[in-house]
């Protein structure tokens, strides 16, 4: 069977039905954007137990690069990984992931076919050829280097010192878990997370086959019918709100964001995914090879060719997330979001990618962070600083595949209030040391009833699709459903039928989570009135007091951040 990552772990992406003129900034006093959002789908080959625990894994690595402690390794995840296989498929399983042998012909027959549909841009080097022939003898790597998901750099942004220089090695080629996906499946790392950048059509030979939230994501019994037969394929979103939106799609079910911004001159649509976990934007270069040889797929790419306004700074950036990396140097060039025109932004572009964002199923061309920048200032800051919006801030209506109402938005420069009631609106200072978001958590009731959990903190990340908690407090919570099972290492079942309201407390309001993002997915597809996996899982994520809280909660609550006042809002959808 073939893996493939999450790349997680949010990830959202702009979008737009027709190639904008770059404007000045208004005559009229500045104020804010929307994109709306619109879904990408896409199924999943794994079991849901294994994809969930890739899911789990990558969370754990980005929440690690997300509060500078020091991350699992390689090794504890694929030794998680390996006892997730043995619980679901047994020794057999075990044996056909990591004893798969291929006569030397035939596994050369395979590579080279592999090869020429992976390197269809450039077509395949030699020193490709003699990498893959390397690889087959590993059993190549497995999509799971990390289920995200989603990331965290060391980069033109995001504090350096937490990513210790890594350029671009973080779980890409070569440090991925090797359950054997074959050799030609091994090179790609799924780009969806956790954002997967997050989530989208996995990569590499098996595709879409580990998707992290699995295909179901929105879960319940609902959502479980279309797991078994959900394509590929983007669900295009409402009419924009209000004036000057672009789209935003989610990827993979609830598992990420995508969406399209202008870049160069003249303007191109590059398909970007939206990342409210890292800080930097980026885009392939015209001259991206990827790690493993060969080009970076069929995706957009920038550089003087395309562009007549691009500059080479010739200084270098690095960026390495949850699920794979990018190098390459820090240029400067026009862009144009949702019809707001940035003129010599900063940002990078990528010279090398890792197979993650490399593959031809990889459906954004790159990535934009909005986490608080440490150097170069995110696209969002820049609006600001130019006057072309209101504030530094970055609003959130995420909407649920189940509901089918495509109607998520992403609001540059203030809070959109047709999309939340105003009297629930909470604001609580960032907890987060490292740029990111996150705040104080006053409590957690299941049907009202306290779980005792006073006195923790929650980094919101649209990035991450679970609920991560420390080992106590995911038992705790779970206690109190009503048919709720630990499943081991971490993840926990509930009845697919369950109607317990689960609730966090945030600045003395409750925001209750839908019953269908509790009940996440079903462990038999074709049984989707039986036992769910649980959006809540549990993982020694930080300290004893600290959750990771991904869409799981976010898709039932209006997220906002503040870059200027460091500080974030929830508030009731209406």
């Amino acid at each position: 069977m073939h893996f493939s990552t999450l790349l997680a772990g949010v990830l959202l992406a702009l979008s737009v039905n027709a190639l904008p003129t770059p404007s000045p900034a208004p005559e009229s006093k500045p104020g804010l954007v929307t994109l709306p959002l619109r879904r990408l789908e896409q199924r999943s080959t794994s079991h849901p137990l294994i994809a969930h625990q890739q899911n789990i894994n990558r969370s754990h690595r980005r929440y690690a690069r997300m509060t500078g402690r020091r991350e699992p390794s390689s090794e504890e995840l694929h030794e998680n990984l390996r006892k997730r296989v043995l619980s679901v498929e047994g020794e057999e399983g075990l044996k056909k992931r990591y004893n798969r042998f291929v006569p030397p012909k035939q596994q050369a027959a395979r590579d080279e076919e592999n090869l020429e549909k992976r390197y269809n841009r450039m077509g395949v080097p030699k020193s490709a050829k003699k990498t893959k022939a390397k690889a087959a003898g590993s059993g190549a790597v497995l999509a799971s280097s990390l289920a995200k998901g989603k990331h965290t750099k060391a980069s033109t942004n995001q504090d350096k010192a937490k990513a210790n220089g890594k350029g671009k090695g973080g779980n890409g080629k070569g440090k991925g878990i090797a359950i054997g996906a074959g050799a030609g499946a091994g090179a790609g790392a799924g780009a969806a997370a956790g954002a997967g950048a997050g989530a989208a059509a996995g990569t590499g030979a098996g595709a879409a086959a580990g998707t992290g939230a699995g295909a179901a994501a929105g879960a319940g019994p609902g959502a479980a019918a279309g797991a078994a037969a959900a394509p590929a394929a983007v669900t295009v979103a409402n009419a924009p709100s209000g004036a000057d939106s672009l789209g935003l799609d989610i990827e993979a079910n609830d598992v990420g964001y995508l969406a399209k911004i202008q870049m160069g001159t003249p303007p191109q649509d590059f398909e970007i995914l939206m990342d409210s976990g890292s800080a930097d934007l980026w885009v392939g270069a015209e001259n991206c090879v990827s790690d493993a040889g060969g080009g970076c797929g069929n995706h957009k790419f920038l550089g003087p060719q395309a562009s007549s306004s691009f500059v080479d700074t010739k200084n270098p950036f690095s960026v390495t997330y949850g699920t794979g990396s990018v190098s390459g140097d820090i240029v400067t060039d026009d862009i144009v979001v949702a019809g707001l025109a940035l003129k010599a932004h900063t940002f990078g572009v990528a010279t090398t990618e890792s197979v993650d964002f490399s593959d031809d199923s990889t459906p954004f061309d790159g990535l934009m962070g909005l986490a608080q920048s440490q150097q170069t200032l995110t696209p969002i800051e820049a609006l600001a600083k130019g006057g072309l919006v209101a504030d530094a801030i970055t609003s959130y209506k995420i909407s649920r595949l189940a509901d089918a109402k495509n109607d998520g938005e992403i609001t540059f420069g203030g809070l959109d209030d047709t999309k939340f009631d105003a009297q629930t609106l909470v604001t609580l200072d960032n907890v987060s040391q490292q740029g990111f978001w996150g705040g104080d958590m006053d409590a957690v009731t299941v049907d009202g009833k306290d779980a005792g959990l006073q006195g923790r903190t929650a980094i919101l990340d649209t990035g991450t699709t679970l609920i991560v908690a420390p080992p106590s407090d995911a038992a705790a919570v779970h206690a109190l459903i009503t048919g709720a099972k630990d499943a081991g290492q971490g993840s926990f079942t509930v009845p697919c039928t369950t109607t317990a309201s689960v609730a966090l407390t945030f600045g003395g309001t409750s925001f209750a989570i839908d019953p269908r993002d509790i009940a996440f997915q079903p462990v038999d597809p074709n049984n989707p009135t039986g036992d769910c996996i649980s959006g809540i899982s549990a993982g020694q994520i930080g300290g004893a007091t600290e959750w990771l809280v991904g869409d799981v909660f976010l898709k039932n609550a209006y997220f906002s951040t503040d870059v200027t006042k460091n500080t974030v809002s929830l508030a009731k959808l209406v």
